[in-house]
């Protein structure tokens, strides 16, 4: 078996790992997106709470829009953590695709240097052929003018 068709299960589980990781890849993109837009939210809920013109009439009204202010922030803060946790995610899953892409490059790399060796050895082959070929047809023509210079001699 020729070595360039040896490669091909390797290129084959190749692309089918580039193609796993791009979907792993999409996917954490996807959750990426999911949290920065909660997170915008929830900023946009925080920032329109804070400055609404709600009015407390008691001290405990007053303790419990801060208390809610509070959770709020710290919510906010939660999400801020959890998307920076994703992004990280996002980008280790952005690595991995470029390393699956490499390792496929150079497997078809390598793929393309056998069939190029594979077609000068067939070329090679076949240019002897042709010189072989042509070199009995010379000694053809040659042992046949021979005879017919042997048969015109003997008459």
């Amino acid at each position: 078996m020729m070595q360039s068709k040896r490669l091909a299960p390797l290129l084959n589980r190749a692309q089918q790992h580039q193609d796993e990781v791009a979907r792993d890849l999409a996917e954490r993109q996807r959750v990426l997106a999911t949290h920065e837009s909660r997170l915008e939210e929830l900023r946009r809920y925080a920032e329109e709470y804070a400055n609404s013109q709600m009015s407390a009439t008691n001290l405990a009204q007053l303790a419990n829009r801060r208390a809610f202010l509070d959770r709020l922030e710290s919510a906010v803060e939660q999400q801020c953590q959890t998307v920076d946790r994703n992004r990280e995610k996002v980008e280790i899953e952005r690595s991995r695709l470029l390393l699956a892409s490499r390792d496929k490059q150079v497997l078809e790399q390598l793929a393309a240097s056998y069939r190029a060796q594979e077609r000068k050895v067939d070329d090679r082959r076949s240019q002897r052929e042709m010189d072989d070929l042509g070199a009995r047809r010379v000694r053809i023509t040659a042992a046949t003018a021979q005879r017919e210079h042997s048969n015109g001699d003997g008459q």
